[in-house]
């Protein structure tokens, strides 16, 4: 497909946060200006000294220019050229429009057109700090992409992106997916024998790092082995590059270098245009490989997903199902942006024009108080920390404030749990049958007992929670995903008031599959499937669909899942089967429908149970080895808290008044709780006695 190129000419200059200004007309810019590009002299001379040393033995192989060439501006246009349709505004009557999305980048022109001058990215803690709008963001995307293709990055190459999470990632990722590429990603705290086998098995032709130091932790590996056109480094000054690789047979170039060499690039194709010519452009098929991510494999050497810009695209549209970020949200971004959950999290609520804040584990604490977030992405170790840091800050308090805060904090529990029962969402009696009779019972019992809690739980949401929210910040909702997240946990925050939203999914699957709603959030459930997803719990026996409640392997099958392991047929053929169903590995079942009973809300949404390669045979019966190892850790956890036994006993597991009510269903639920409920409110009375007690002595 041929394209006119006027189309390219840049809006502006925005990168690290500078200002954009217009660019002026380019009735001056010629292809020589193109030649004088920094970076093209330096490549230029890369291969020149090439050409002037004996080569026998040498593994490093330079970029498309040929040594013995006369400079030819028009070298650097010719050769293949893939693009995404909309985003390099390719075929002259497409539309816009997020229908029209064929490839990832095409979301940017969107996005562009829809929030121009919004700010898109805040990125504090780097230095320089910057501040990108969604305009800068576009032209930056553009400049990147064109800036790899003068250095000869062709469609369908490899690169590896081995950086942390930062604005210049995030424009250097999709700057390789705008050129017609795919990244190999990962961070920079993988070890350097991951790293080098990521970039060899890739077949990676070049290398973005974070910064030097990174560079160095693998240039060993690299050096006389690996066929590599060129190093970009994402953070550093041009002087530190110099100074720190001299010597190096391969090219080194800085951030800046590629975005302002891209740029003089995209101003001489205009000039081309001007003149009449056409450049040829291919476009990128939806089912093109975006990206290569790595499994981080328990054994062996980690596994290159190959997920599509279609695998992608299905996340970026269909994660709207589940929350619709507005126009100015703010979101922070705290996780490694090669993880797949924050990666396609991003990829989301930026094409639906949210401001994202970088912060870190950190600057967590500042960030959240600094730029509350209206959504929050974390994994569930992150809101174990929040849950601790709640747990310090009530220790360091008195004991009588210390006292309050618990019993509200066993109210509120206690009255979440009569809540879920009375609104048809406690999965924990989903197994269980109920006739009519008995489940108007226990609606009658949870709604009493819910009624006798609401003015306490109210109480504390004033005197207790609201400064707990207002320390955590999060306004909407919190997502968290990438692992399982404790009940004891999701049980505080619904608490105190902080929905959590808890979704499932596995990179294979760009990631997420599953993911519970605001509007029906069932603690214990990773929620319902994404629009257009199919599930299916299967008997690992017989490979036959178990009834609802049954426990068995959970597969699935959709747009979202993977091409395949790269250059592994083997592993790609036994993890999708021939009608494309994908088998997570992951042991589940699915909630039976009910009209009625206290988990009459939760028909159809999926409950996880443990890993099937982790289940191991005891002496008496079959455990997952997950489960022991959640196990053990929140023991340790619970050993090592700064409460006593008896204010953990408070916390966390609530009184019973006799062994031989509790046996008793409908008799626990009626006496227990109330007699519970009466023993709690007791209890609070006592306390504020006290304090009335102690203000009169004072």
């Amino acid at each position: 497909m041929s394209m006119r190129v006027n189309s390219l000419l840049p809006q502006g200059r925005g990168t690290c946060g500078q200002t954009v200004t217009e660019h002026a007309c380019l009735g001056n810019c010629s292809l020589k200006s193109l030649v004088q590009s920094p970076l093209i002299q330096s490549h230029q001379a890369f291969v020149l000294r090439l050409s002037s040393r004996k080569t026998r033995g040498a593994k490093i192989r330079p970029g498309t220019v040929s040594p013995r060439a006369t400079v030819e501006p028009r070298q650097y246009f010719q050769g293949e050229r893939k693009c995404a349709p909309l985003f390099e505004n390719v075929g002259e009557s497409l539309p816009s429009g997020s229908s029209e999305w064929r490839a990832v980048p095409d979301i940017w022109k969107t996005a562009a057109e829809q929030y121009g001058d919004r700010v898109a990215l805040v990125d504090p803690h780097r230095q320089p700090p910057a501040q990108i709008t969604y305009k800068q963001l576009e032209q930056s995307i553009l400049d990147f992409a064109e800036g790899l293709r003068v250095c000869g990055i062709r469609p369908d190459q490899h690169m590896s992106l081995f950086a942390d999470n930062s604005h210049r990632w995030l424009i250097a990722d999709q700057g390789i997916m705008a050129a017609g590429a795919a990244a190999a990603v990962r961070g920079s705290r993988s070890s350097a024998d991951e790293l080098y086998h990521i970039f060899t098995h890739s077949d990676s032709v070049a290398l973005v790092v974070d910064n030097l130091e990174l560079y160095n932790k693998i240039a060993s590996r690299l050096k006389g082995s690996t066929v590599i056109k060129f190093v970009i480094v994402l953070w550093g000054s041009k002087d530190n590059l110099q100074s720190n690789v001299n010597g190096s047979d391969v090219p080194f170039y800085s951030f800046d270098d590629l975005i302002t060499s891209g740029r003089t690039s995209r101003q001489a194709l205009a000039a081309v245009a001007s003149s009449g010519e056409r450049v040829q452009y291919d476009v990128i098929r939806p089912d093109d490989v975006a990206t290569l991510v790595y499994t981080s494999g328990t054994t062996g050497n980690p596994k290159g997903v190959m997920l599509t810009h279609a695998n992608l695209l299905h996340q970026i549209v269909h994660l709207g199902s589940v929350v619709q970020p507005q126009p100015g949200d703010r979101i922070l971004s705290l996780l490694p942006p090669w993880h797949m959950y924050e990666r396609s999290a991003e990829y989301f609520s930026l094409s639906r024009g949210v401001t994202q804040v970088y912060t870190s584990v950190k600057s967590l604490k500042e960030d959240l108080a600094r730029y509350p977030p209206d959504y929050f992405i974390a994994v569930p170790l992150v809101f174990d920390i929040l849950y601790s840091g709640v747990q310090k800050q009530l220790a360091a308090a008195s004991n009588v404030r210390k006292q309050v805060a618990l019993t509200f904090l066993s109210l509120s529990l206690k009255f979440v749990d009569f809540k879920r029962i009375q609104e048809g969402r406690d999965v924990t009696k989903a197994k269980e049958s109920f006739t009519p009779v008995e489940a108007a019972k226990e609606w009658a019992i949870a709604t009493i007992g819910a009624l006798i809690l609401l003015p306490f739980h109210l109480m504390a949401q004033k005197l207790v929670y609201s400064k707990i929210l207002a320390s955590i910040g999060i306004k909407k909702a919190a997502i968290s995903g990438g692992g399982s997240l404790p009940p004891y946990v999701d049980k505080f925050f619904e608490a105190v008031g902080i929905r959590v939203l808890n979704g499932y999914g596995l990179t294979e699957t760009a990631p997420v599959l599953t993911c519970r709603l605001p509007s029906n959030n069932v603690l214990g459930t990773v929620g319902g499937s994404l629009p257009e997803t199919e599930m299916k719990v299967v008997d690992p026996d017989t490979g036959n669909i178990v009834p609802p409640g049954i426990k068995g392997i959970v597969k699935v099958r959709g747009p979202q899942v993977m091409k395949g392991y790269y250059k592994n047929p083997t592993a790609t053929s036994k993890a999708i089967d021939s009608e494309g169903w994908f088998e997570t590995g992951d042991l589940g079942w699915k909630v039976p429908s009910s009209t009625v009973g206290p988990a009459r809300m939760c028909g159809g949404l999926l409950v996880l149970d443990g890993r099937a390669k982790d289940t191991i045979v005891l002496s008496s019966a079959k455990d997952t080895v997950t489960d022991i190892v959640i196990s053990e850790s929140l023991i340790e956890q619970l050993m090592n808290n700064v409460y006593s036994r008896r204010d953990l006993h408070n916390m966390f597991h609530l009184p019973m008044v006799t062994q031989n009510l509790a046996n008793s269903r409908i008799a626990s639920i009626c006496y227990v709780d109330l007699l519970l409920c009466s023993y709690l409110v007791f209890n609070l009375l006592c306390v504020f006695m006290t304090i009335r007690e102690n203000k009169s002595l004072t």
